[in-house]
């Protein structure tokens, strides 16, 4: 039974008029205010009420003592700005929710792969975060990189660092710093190049003296002297040794002899594609007696030594 007292000013107040506990007890509700909405809520033979009191310039809920669930919602607000704000928030959380539950699992294998892959890094950019910008970021290296899924391309986005340290061209190292220690496929591919470009370099390939169709069009059928070819100076590389690495350092020793210095041009646009598409190198240094953690003498393939003979 609920009755409603003359005077407005009485406080809100409950009074039961029946302890049994095998049925909830009738509430008294005495209200103040003249309008009131009542929500009840049964649970495990309890009654819990919301009143909630609106007056002309305020809106305060006031809830019964007991279990009473409240949720904000979007009428809550008394005025549009109230309204707004609630709107931002809910679209605030959703969007979170949607970030933490529905992120994609190959996002979250690249987010985390970040973090140790420079490459990678360099890839994705800003757009890390974004899962549809990271698709389109990896699709553009796809394309740049061409279209044969079959064929392996494994090189670097990067471009690798050269560095020159009291190079000698009669007798010196030369240095490559890889991404990582080398499989016995990268052992292969960078051995094979530098013996090619020593073979060139030991039949004279190397030699500025004999450019004779460097600025000739080809376009009026162009003379080849091959007596003053004959008579010129013979260039050609004297010495080389095998291509060794321990962890993610490989070195090799050459002896240029009488060959040009363009013959290096050469061997670093060799590399420049090597590095693009198959083998990533951080950088090339010509010169330099001891670099990374080189040990002198440790050729045990137990603690990572590698070598490919020329």
């Amino acid at each position: 039974m609920l009755r409603q007292p003359s005077s407005s000013s009485a406080p809100l107040h409950f009074t039961t008029t029946n302890t049994s506990t095998s049925n909830p007890p009738p509430l008294l509700l005495q209200w103040p205010v003249s309008k009131a909405k009542l929500t009840y809520h049964k649970m495990e033979n309890r009654v819990s009420v919301i009143a909630t009191a609106s007056k002309a310039n305020e809106g305060a809920p006031m809830a019964a003592e007991g279990e009473v669930y409240l949720r904000e919602a979007k009428g809550s607000g008394t005025t549009a700005r109230g309204r707004r704000l609630l709107r931002v928030r809910e679209e605030k959380r959703k969007r979170e929710n949607d970030r933490i539950h529905n992120y994609p699992a190959w996002a979250k294998v690249l987010e985390n792969a970040c973090k140790d892959d420079e490459e990678l890094r360099a890839v994705l950019g800003d757009s890390i975060g974004n899962p549809e910008l990271m698709r389109k970021r990896v699709e553009e290296r796809v394309r740049r990189k061409g279209r044969d899924f079959r064929k392996s391309k494994s090189g670097s986005v990067l471009a690798f660092k050269v560095s020159f340290r009291d190079f000698n061209p009669m007798g010196s190292y030369i240095w490559f710093e890889l991404y990582g220690a080398p499989t016995d496929r990268d052992v292969d591919l960078l051995g094979s190049v530098i013996q090619a470009w020593y073979v060139m370099g030991r039949l004279g390939a190397f030699n500025s003296t004999n450019l004779q169709l460097e600025n000739v069009s080809m376009d009026y059928n162009p003379l080849y002297d091959s007596e003053k070819a004959a008579k010129m100076m013979p260039s050609s590389f004297h010495d080389i040794t095998d291509v060794e690495f321990q962890d993610n350092w490989g070195r090799v020793w050459v002896d240029l002899g009488t060959s040009d210095f363009f013959a290096i041009d050469v061997l670093l646009n060799c590399l420049t594609v090597l590095s693009s598409e198959y083998l990533g190198i951080q950088q090339v240094v010509f010169g330099g007696r001891r670099l990374g953690d080189w040990e002198e003498g440790m050729t045990s393939s137990e603690y990572g030594y590698k070598n490919f003979q020329i």
